[in-house]
């Protein structure tokens, strides 16, 4: 990006405001974006109250928008910010009146030059060994603070680069190559360690993308349970409803039947019980008459009563209640059936479930887990030596030249890894000797001093597998415990820092667990190494791992 291009990219993520750089930058619901203090400030006003107004539309707010930092335009205006920073025109040194723009920066001559003065570079066979580089205004950085001197050769046991005169100060019998030759080999080794990255993000890309699809299987295949579920409760429901309709309609059409017939039983005895009372009225009569012979005459059509059926005892006819009518076994065995086959379901639904990587078991499974690890030279106590490219710790008498730095060691013979881990990993080592301790412990572990806050495993923010002459023990805050003797002296470590596993093996041709811790584990952990008297550690290559294995 050119240096007009990252100046007008800036000019457009200004504050309308303050008009300047958006700081801390919030984007309000009308799409505006300001500084969180700007836009805060604006409606802290006394006089700014509900509604709520845009400084720019003046689109208004009924309530009071929650500000939260937009993090895409600050990323973008840090990169923004960097970018015009890289930019920046570097000057010529050379030129005297009007300053041409730089295109190059001489390592030998300290000094920037435009094209024109840059040719003298190139004619001259007194600066053609001069080294360039792109116009840089750091170009002092190269320089050594100490001796004035350029910085052109690079120690590996101090991993920094310094001048031919702090090779006979401060480097004596140090490994030392040239600045070129180490960065040759640390690009092809950022090359390998950007392949790793990439195999790494394309595996766990992989993972996301097979994840997606079963929670979209998952979802599909729940929605389509339900749906199933719905219809088939729907159908039970509208069966039910249908039976109980049908019951409720015979139960009617019963009662109706019976009450018709109840009702002409009615009206047959309204009939009968008429034409007795009109038999006892004429009887009634005629035993108050005083006309003996009329009624004897009479007598006759009266003393002879009607023939009547008996009359139904309805007390009696339990026949004609819909009491024994019950639903209650139906409602019984329905709550049966149900319960049954719910009882079945359930534990189909629970055994749906989206299951994490199984625990590795073969040697094969934990290699895919494989992770590179490298040494903090800084944190090396003094005793500590490096040696077979870093990757071997030894203890020895005489202490080595290391610079002060506040995260080294001081008292114990420690040493971490660069690498805070996360995730799933394992890394394996060698051991030689009576002392030797490997260990995670949480970055913010002291340093300073042989406290037990400093002692790896004796407080609860490290973990630590000891070899102590012919003993083993793990220790975690103060507490030791026994491991059984083995023959290995390859120890595995596996952790995986989500599940709160760690788990130390014996590696042979067989993975043999040692010992396995199961907590929580809160902040990335660091490999860290303890090396006594006439020991040492070893930390085993990936490929060196792979060709024990076959």
């Amino acid at each position: 990006m050119s240096e007009s291009a990252a100046s007008q990219c800036v000019d457009q993520f200004s504050c309308p405001v303050c008009l300047d750089p958006l700081k801390e930058p919030v984007t309000i619901p009308c799409g505006h974006s300001y500084c969180m203090s700007c836009i805060t400030d604006c409606w802290g006003q006394k006089k700014q109250g509900p509604p709520y107004r845009c400084p720019q539309c003046r689109e208004s707010f009924s309530q009071r928008p929650l500000l939260k930092k937009n993090t895409l335009i600050a990323e973008m205006m840090e990169t923004l910010q960097k970018t015009s920073l890289q930019t920046a025109a570097v000057e010529c040194d050379v030129c005297t009146t009007e300053k041409n723009r730089a295109v190059k920066s001489c390592l030998q001559c300290l000094a920037s030059f435009c094209q024109t003065h840059l040719q003298l570079h190139y004619q001259s066979p007194a600066f053609m060994k001069h080294k360039l580089v792109q116009a840089s205004r750091n170009i002092q950085e190269n320089i050594c603070l100490s001796h004035g001197k350029l910085l052109e050769i690079y120690c590996q046991d101090d991993r920094q680069c310094i001048c031919c005169l702090c090779v006979t100060d401060n480097h004596k019998k140090h490994n030392m190559v040239s600045v070129d030759s180490e960065w040759t080999s640390k690009k092809k080794e950022l090359k390998e360690i950007k392949v790793s990255c990439q195999k790494l993000i394309q595996e766990r890309e992989r993972g996301q993308r097979e994840l997606s699809e079963a929670v979209k299987l998952l979802k599909s295949s729940a929605l389509e349970s339900m749906e199933d579920i719905e219809k088939v409760f729907t159908e039970l429901i509208f069966s039910l409803e249908k039976k109980r309709s049908e019951i409720k309609e015979q139960i009617r059409a019963q009662e109706m039947t019976e009450i018709d017939r109840a009702e002409e039983l009615h009206k047959h005895l309204d009939q009968e019980l008429t034409e007795l009372r009109k038999r006892q009225a004429e009887i009634d009569k005629l035993l108050i008459t005083d006309d003996q012979i009329q009624c004897l005459k009479s007598c006759q059509s009266v003393c002879v009563l009607p023939t009547f059926e008996d009359v139904p005892i309805f007390t009696q006819h339990t026949h004609l209640s819909f009491k024994d009518v019950s639903i209650t076994a139906f409602r019984e065995v329905l709550e049966g059936v149900c319960q049954q086959q719910t009882a079945k379901i359930s534990p189909e639904v629970s055994n749906v479930n989206v299951t994490k990587p199984p625990e590795p078991k073969t040697p094969n499974d934990f290699l895919q887990y494989f992770c590179e690890l490298h040494l903090d030279l800084n944190t090396a106590h003094r005793n500590l030596k490096l040696s077979e490219e870093s990757r071997k710790i030894s203890y020895v008498d005489k202490a080595q030249q290391y610079p002060d730095q506040p995260e080294r060691f001081n008292v114990f013979p420690y040493i971490l890894c660069r690498e805070g881990l996360c995730g799933r990993c394992y890394w394996e080592v060698e051991c030689s000797g009576n002392d030797c301790a490997i260990a995670v412990c949480y970055k913010r572990i002291r340093r300073k001093g042989n406290s037990n806050d400093c002692t790896l495993g004796f407080n609860k923010i490290s973990w630590r597998l000891w070899y102590f002459r012919q003993y083993v023990h793990f220790i975690h805050a103060k507490t030791q415990v026994p491991i059984p003797a083995f023959c290995s002296s390859r120890i595995g470590v596996y952790l995986d820092h989500r599940a709160g596993t760690l788990s130390f093996y014996s590696v042979s041709d067989t993975m043999t667990l040692l010992h396995r811790v199961h907590t929580t584990f809160t902040e990335p952990l660091y490999p860290a190494f303890g090396v006594g008297t006439g020991s040492s550690v070893r930390i085993i290559e990936q490929k060196g791992v792979q060709t024990d294995k076959k």
